[in-house]
C-alpha cells in the first residue's frame, strides 16, 4: 500500500509562535501563509503543518499520489484502492470516500491510541 508523501499536522496556539520555533530547527514556510492560518513547513524531506484554530488535536497525514514536494508520483495507490484494503484488514473509518468516485478524496481513521490519521489525495 502506496501512501504518499507523509506530514503530521499541529493544531498550534499561536501560529507565529510556531514559526519561530520550526524556522529555529531548520523548517523554512514551504505553502500556506498567516492570512489563512496556516503554514506548511519543510526540513529536507520532512513536513509539518502547523494549523491555528482549524482542528483540535494533532493529525498524522498522508497524500496519495504526491512526494514530499508536493510533485506527482507518476506510479501511486488510488485512496478508493487503499479504503478498500484498509476495509479488508479490519479497519474501522470514520470518514470515507466515495468508492465509486475518482480524483481527489479522503479518508480518516483513529489508530488505538486516538491519533488520528488522514489520507488526503489531491489529484
Amino acid at each position: 500500500m502506496k501512501l504518499g508523501a507523509f506530514s503530521i499536522s499541529l493544531s498550534v496556539k499561536d501560529l507565529k509562535t510556531s514559526k519561530e520555533f520550526y524556522e529555529k530547527l531548520g523548517f523554512n514556510t514551504y505553502a500556506g501563509s498567516m492570512e489563512q492560518n496556516y503554514l506548511i513547513m519543510k526540513n529536507d524531506n520532512a513536513l509539518i503543518g502547523l494549523f491555528q484554530g482549524m482542528f483540535q488535536g494533532n493529525i498524522l497525514t498522508f497524500n496519495p499520489g504526491w512526494d514530499e514536494n508536493a510533485s506527482n508520483l507518476e506510479n501511486f495507490d488510488d485512496i478508493r484502492k487503499i479504503q478498500k484494503e484498509l476495509k479488508n484488514n479490519g479497519l474501522t473509518l470514520t470518514s470515507e470516500a466515495d468508492d465509486k468516485g475518482e480524483g481527489p478524496a479522503s479518508l480518516m481513521l483513529t489508530d488505538p491510541d486516538g491519533n488520528v490519521i488522514l489520507l488526503d489525495q489531491h489529484r
